[in-house]
C-alpha cells in the first residue's frame, strides 16, 4: 500500500567479473552487472526490457543505449537510457545523458549535458 516501494530491480543474468576486459561492442538483452571494463558500445535490441548496472570500479569506454541503467562506476561515452539512469554517489560519467527519468545520488560526476527524452515521441513513429 502506501509507502511501499515498487520493486524495479531486474534479475541479474550476466556477470562480467572485476579483471574481465572486453574490447568490441557487448549486446545485451536482460540484466548484466558489469565490475570489469568494456572498450566499445553497450547496447539493447529495441523492445527489450535491459538493465546495464555498472559497480563502482566497472567502466565502459563507449557508448550505452540500454532502457534502464544503474552507474557507480565510470563511463566515458554518452548514455541513453529511455527508462531510467541512476548514478551512485561514485558515478563518473563523461559524455551527455539522455534520459526518461533520471536519480542521481550527491557526488555523482556528469561531465556533459543532461537531456530528457520524457514526453518525446519515439523514435520510429
Amino acid at each position: 500500500m502506501f509507502g511501499r516501494k515498487k520493486q524495479t530491480t531486474s534479475r541479474i543474468e550476466t556477470l562480467i567479473a572485476a579483471g574481465t576486459r572486453i574490447e568490441g561492442n557487448l549486446f545485451v538483452s536482460g540484466g548484466v552487472h558489469l565490475e570489469g571494463t568494456v572498450v566499445g558500445n553497450v547496447t539493447a535490441a529495441a523492445g527489450v526490457a535491459a538493465v546495464l548496472s555498472i559497480a563502482p570500479r566497472g567502466c565502459v569506454e563507449g557508448c550505452v543505449e540500454v532502457p534502464r541503467v544503474i552507474v557507480h562506476g565510470e563511463v566515458r561515452g554518452d548514455i541513453r537510457a529511455r527508462d531510467k539512469v541512476e548514478l551512485g554517489p561514485t558515478a563518473k560519467v563523461s559524455g551527455d545523458v539522455s534520459y526518461g527519468v533520471i536519480e542521481m545520488a550527491a557526488g555523482a560526476v556528469i561531465q556533459g549535458r543532461l537531456v530528457s527524452s520524457a514526453g518525446t515521441p519515439p523514435a520510429d513513429g
